[in-house]
């Protein structure tokens, strides 16, 4: 049996509706946009890469204190176990957009003169993290909640030093600074801004040091700030790591000599 054709010749009762798939509008998208958004700030924030890690050497039984501090190889394995899961991560993620890492996180800047660049900055840095911190500590001495830094009790060996070293260059420089750009560039499209994603990113980044105390973790937060600046107006990360590089290895060796950060 054939189907009689309607007036349009198609074959389709004209009388039937028929349903149309909606389109999501434009608001659907943008809220689709900013939930997928808060998923890939929180997947590459750091927290479920290092519950992870934490979790798998838990499950090898290796502990976090050793004689009631932070132990140095609990401390190195979690950063540098984090740290490709981190960078993978935001690769994956950005590729997903149909993005290019490399522009995202260098943009067309040479890397030598942004590297000068962050060299250049090192200095200036540390001078600033410390008049911050002095001035907290003779205006706001409550802040100076913490009498010794936690992680000077890592550096009490050379083997320890060498391996706290490369946490803080591998772990420190390299992976906060490619994180903070991801972290930035979400805020950026989808999340209220830049200056939110800059407010945001420089209070967790500060607040990840508590355990060095409240002062410490202010002045980290707005040293956390300034490099987010930095690679928002230059749109690479290569100073920013420089300068986070060597930051981190002059508080080493600082302490190493002065024997305290």
């Amino acid at each position: 049996m054939t189907t009689p054709l309607d007036s349009t010749g198609t074959g389709v009762d004209a009388s039937v509706p028929v349903e149309v798939p909606l389109e999501p509008t434009g608001h659907d998208r943008r809220a689709m946009d900013r939930l997928r958004a808060a998923l890939e700030v929180f997947l590459c924030s750091g927290i479920p890469t290092q519950l992870f890690v934490s979790g798998l050497l838990l499950a090898a039984h290796v502990r976090p204190l050793k004689d009631g501090q932070l132990d140095a190889t609990w401390v190195s394995l979690v950063t540098l176990g984090d740290t490709p899961l981190v960078l993978g991560l935001a690769v994956l993620l950005i590729r997903s957009h149909g993005e290019s890492p490399r522009e995202v996180f260098f943009d067309s800047r040479p890397a030598m003169i942004e590297a000068v660049y962050g060299v250049l900055l090192v200095v200036p840095l540390l001078m600033g993290v410390a008049l911050v911190v002095l001035w907290l500590r003779l205006s706001l001495p409550a802040l100076h909640n913490v009498a010794e830094n936690p992680f000077g009790a890592m550096l009490q060996s050379r083997l320890a030093t060498v391996a706290f070293a490369v946490v803080a260059l591998v772990g420190g420089a390299v992976r906060e600074e490619v994180q903070r750009a991801f972290l930035l560039t979400r805020f950026e499209r989808h999340l209220g801004g830049p200056v939110v994603g800059l407010v945001v990113t420089s209070l967790a980044f500060g607040a990840g040091h508590w355990v060095q105390g409240w002062d410490s973790s202010i002045a980290i937060g707005l040293l956390g700030a300034v490099w987010g600046f930095i690679y928002l107006r230059r749109r690479s990360v290569v100073a920013p790591m420089v300068s986070h590089a060597g930051f981190n290895s002059f508080e080493i060796v600082q302490f190493l000599i002065a024997g305290s950060v």
